[in-house]
């Protein structure tokens, strides 16, 4: 059987067992392994299993992700997500759909600080949706958009998705995190203005908020001063060139946690469960690493990637029909996988690909957590909505459904304006670190 056979075989097989529910590290590490032994041998096969995913495994810049990870845990600890919500609503509560809109930009602030789409949707379904309720806004809507903002913290730095999607294709991790943060900020403004339109076309959705006094707003603005130092530490880090991206994220957990202990926010079992939950996101992360190297150089033996790659290049259809194809099969996957183990999956497959019909790298990452976000959205399994459903089981899931469906398109014009106009994606990473 030549080697292109069996890749394809080991490919199918790799799919057929994360459906079937094992857990994709074993199911990677087991393919590879049994797929190097039938190409390579036992003592090969061996030799890779125990020296490639401690070689790559142990690249400096993935120690970036654990400090991520910690800053969503202190964040959440803190107080920052009331914080931020008080000063959206006090500042923008007044416009038409106004605590929607509100809910949006702070989920956004979050998500600036958290960088998991679940989390966030979670959070604010605890946190917003009883205030949206009390101004009689519509359930479903605001479920909605409750939802859709989860998705939000994906894209704006920091964003787990985009440092695990950099090391899965060994792209600068500094790059893609700002990459993200301009169509970030796009998307929570294409969504704060449908909501708006909406609103002030239907009233009856829910009323504005009346009485908020100047005095409110100033003193609402030091909830939110934490976030936006967050932000700018990480990207002005990242951006002159005083921090790489570990040292930002480590930086940025450091004034998380300063601001819990001002506030008086982290108690001691606070600090001993963020640091236990990291540790443990860490290593089942770093262990799924460690099964898609042993699979990746699978692949590598079997020429599968280089046979894909060849094949699309030669179709006959234009490049940008083919990056469409490519991005709906992600929106069907993400219903289904989460954003890491759909990339772990699929990249190391599709990426030689992409590369070989000349689209930017970066702009393809951002693409495909674009895509991998509309699935969290979208029926039949879309993970955010049925997390902002489980915490609020008084609102059905199929209106939040029906109610969902103007940010999928919303999305999906987003996408598309991405794809037309790449340097919405590009312009910050080449002005700070330059086109190459």
């Amino acid at each position: 059987m030549d080697p292109t056979t069996i890749g394809a075989l080991g490919f199918i097989g790799l799919v057929v067992m994360v459906m079937s529910g094992v857990h994709i590290v074993f199911a990677t590490a087991i393919t590879g392994f049994l797929g190097i032994v039938a190409l390579k041998g036992w003592v090969v096969a061996v030799n890779i299993a125990g020296i490639i995913p401690h070689s790559a495994g142990s690249n400096y810049l993935f120690s970036v992700l654990p400090m991520f990870i910690l800053i969503g845990f202190f964040a959440h600890s803190s107080g920052m997500v009331g914080g931020a919500y008080r000063a959206a609503r006090a500042w923008i509560g007044w416009m038409p759909g106004g605590l929607a809109v509100a809910t949006v930009l702070a989920a956004g602030g979050f998500g600036a600080v958290s960088g998991a789409s679940q989390a966030t949707a979670a959070v604010f379904a605890r946190v917003a949706i009883p205030e949206l309720l009390k101004l009689k806004y519509n359930p479903s809507i605001s479920a909605a958009a409750v939802a859709a903002s989860g998705t939000l913290a994906s894209l704006i730095p920091p964003s787990a998705a985009l440092v695990i999607y950099g090391a899965i294709v060994d792209e600068s991790i500094g790059r893609l995190l700002l990459a993200g943060f301009i169509p970030g900020i796009f998307s929570a403004v294409l969504y704060a203005g449908f909501i708006m339109l909406r609103f002030s076309a239907n009233p009856e959705l829910g009323r504005p908020i009346k009485g908020i006094g100047w005095a409110e707003r100033g003193k609402s603005i030091g909830g939110v001063l934490p976030i936006i130092l967050v932000m700018l530490m990480i990207l002005g880090g990242m951006s002159t060139g005083w921090t790489t991206p570990t040292e930002a994220g480590a930086t940025g957990a450091a004034i998380v946690f300063t601001y819990a202990i001002l506030r008086r926010k982290m108690s001691l079992e606070g600090l001993q469960t963020s640091l236990i939950e990291t540790a443990k996101l860490t290593v089942m992360i770093f262990s799924t690493f460690w099964g898609v190297f042993i699979f990746s150089r699978f692949l590598a033996f079997t020429r599968l990637p280089t046979e894909i790659a060849e094949w699309l290049v030669a179709l006959p259809y234009p490049t940008t029909a083919i990056l469409c194809a490519v991005l709906a099969g992600y929106a069907f996957l993400g219903m289904f996988l989460s954003a890491s183990g759909m990339m772990l999956l699929t990249l190391p497959v599709i990426f030689p690909a992409i590369v070989e019909l000349g689209i930017d790298p970066i702009l393809f990452g951002i693409l495909v957590i674009k895509m991998v976000e509309i699935g969290f959205i979208t029926p039949p399994v879309g993970l955010n909505v049925y997390v902002v459903a489980g915490i609020r089981p008084d609102i059905p899931i199929n209106g939040i459904f029906r109610a969902i469906w103007p940010f999928v398109m919303i999305d999906v014009l987003t996408v598309a304006l991405l794809i037309i106009f790449p340097s919405i994606t590009l312009f910050l990473p080449n002005l700070v670190l330059g086109a190459g």
